[in-house]
């Protein structure tokens, strides 16, 4: 089975993908005649539904925001680290 090229979709034809789903289109026909994969037809649905963005940001959970929050400041802390650990080396040599 050949992997398929990953493909971009404006908020534009989303947004129409949505529509037709709403004014009572069935979904396994949508996802035929456009060539969708049901995980993202299923994820605009339900992104448009919650928030009505399709962004990533706009649809994560507090926790999911807490996480990279805290994913960030651990990078810089260690990034910190990993220079006060040569600062002490070129210290002690003098």
């Amino acid at each position: 089975m050949a992997k398929r090229e990953r493909r971009t979709f404006s908020k534009e034809f989303k947004e129409q993908i949505v529509q037709l789903h709403a004014s009572g289109k069935p979904r396994a026909e949508i996802i035929k005649e456009y060539e969708l994969t049901p995980s993202a037809f299923d994820k605009w649905v339900r992104q448009h539904s919650t928030t009505g963005s399709f962004e990533e940001k706009d649809n994560r959970t507090p926790k999911e925001e807490e996480l990279i929050r805290l994913r960030k400041e651990n990078q810089r802390l260690s990034m910190e680290n990993d220079i006060l650990k040569q600062a002490a080396l070129i210290m002690g040599r003098k």
